[in-house]
């Protein structure tokens, strides 16, 4: 590895030193990145697909034949506590999700007797039971899981968390390698490689480059909508918006949403509550989750895919009238945008266009982690890493700038790079790792 430290020495990293120490570090970072970068860009290539995929794996739960008129809600929850061997029994209803598609089963949310958190689908017409299945063992959910935390937890979504600050910096540094200079033109440099893999390395080196190229352009923002969701990052947002008066305003988990007016009464049928949710325009699909006891009330918000759409209310469970009202458009600018990078991030904010760009940016992200293995493979000398040499030589004002700059923006890396250093000055250099 090599030092970092300021020098005012007039051997400062610059030129073509200062290339080979840029390219020693992408190489050192895309140990840890390159392997995470294939499984993200597989496991959320595939997540894109999720409606498809949960319509295509619970096509005979999801889907009916349209009947002449359809139950109450209520009645179409019994086949849920029926005295049959099928029957799941519910120790808590959680949530009910309506369509407006005549075809579409009432989707149910639910732990079951034995406490299981699951999902259950019935026919709204005849109130059959047509499947259940507990929540964590859907392959959707599971595929989630293991995108986002390796199935291990808080522990694996820091391993995943790291991975993808580091990448931002692998796409920084990678595009400065990219950058045409010398005999190397723009035109080639933005050109598909010629030839086929037979060339051997230099092909793999030029594919690199190349889907390089088109991936920053594609992947990064991809992993910046996505910093929200994680612990570190995701954490620190989420403590500035509370402080500066930019959390969202969603109703859901608020603690301060009003009660319902009365301790005693008849709770409305859970069809009103749809009708209400209709009648105040809210668009379909319709997701409600029922009061927990008797002073609380009904959330139901719009589960449309567009997000400027998805209205919540409560509702008083007695009475029926609407407490309280929360659009989309009352959220601060912070709690849309990040709204909105999630949209973006699950393939949704602007339809098929934003799905096959999500789609292209996964494939891309396959490529440049295959690209990359194979064309340090072929280059690395036997029995070693084949680490790219680069001299002894100091960081300048600016590369320390972007590197402390970096360091605040994505705090794992900064951390991680800390430890590094801090490892090359003990042991690393002592035992002649990663030297080049």
């Amino acid at each position: 590895m090599t030092d970092m430290t300021l020098s005012a020495r007039p051997d400062v990293a610059s030129g073509g030193v200062l290339y080979r120490l840029v390219w020693k570090w992408h190489f050192l970072a895309s140990l840890y990145v390159l392997p995470f970068m294939a499984m993200l860009a597989l496991t959320g290539g595939v997540y894109l697909y999720k409606p498809q995929i949960e319509a295509w794996l619970y096509a005979d739960q999801m889907f009916v034949t349209e009947g002449e008129a359809r139950l109450s809600v209520e009645d179409q929850l019994a086949s849920l506590t029926a005295n049959t061997p099928d029957a799941p029994g519910v120790k808590r209803l959680r949530g009910i999700t309506q369509y407006d598609d005549p075809t579409r089963s009432t989707l149910v949310e639910f732990n079951t007797a034995a406490n299981v958190r699951s999902y259950a689908w019935i026919n709204p017409y005849t109130g059959e039971l047509l499947g259940h299945v507990a929540r964590d063992d859907t392959p959707m959910r599971m595929l989630k899981k293991f995108h986002g935390e390796l199935l291990l937890g808080k522990t694996g979504t820091k391993f995943v968390e790291l991975s993808a600050h580091w990448a931002i910096v692998m796409f920084i540094t990678g595009i400065y390698l990219w950058w045409p200079r010398g005999s190397r033109s723009l035109r080639r440099a933005v050109s598909p490689p010629k030839g086929s893999p037979k060339r051997g390395r230099s092909w793999w080196r030029e594919t690199h480059l190349f889907t390089g190229f088109l991936a920053t352009i594609l992947v990064v923002p991809i992993l910046v909508t996505g910093l929200p969701w994680t612990d570190v990052w995701g954490g620190s947002l989420k403590y500035v918006q509370e402080q500066t008066g930019q959390k969202s305003g969603s109703l859901r988990f608020s603690r301060s949403v009003p009660k319902s007016t009365a301790s005693e009464g008849v709770t409305l049928p859970y069809d009103q509550v749809f009708a209400i949710a209709a009648a105040e325009g809210l668009a379909a699909p319709y997701e409600m989750r029922p009061p927990k006891n008797d002073s609380a009330a009904f959330w139901i918000r719009s589960a449309h895919i567009d997000r400027s759409e998805q209205t919540e209310l409560i509702i008083d469970q007695y009475s029926g009238a609407v407490l309280k009202r929360h659009d989309f458009g009352d959220n601060p600018v912070v709690a849309r945008a990040v709204s909105w990078g999630i949209s973006f991030h699950q393939g949704e904010m602007y339809g098929w266009l934003n799905l096959a760009q999500n789609t292209l940016a996964a494939l891309l992200a396959f490529a440049l982690a295959l690209s990359g293995f194979v064309a340090w493979w072929k280059r690395r000398p036997a029995g070693g890493l084949g680490v790219p040499a680069a001299p002894d030589a100091s960081m300048g004002w600016g590369m320390i700038a972007l590197i402390t700059v970096l360091s605040v923006l994505l705090p794992l890396m900064g951390a991680s790079l800390i430890v590094a250093l801090i490892l090359d000055r003990l042991l690393f250099q002592r035992l002649g790792w990663f030297q080049g």
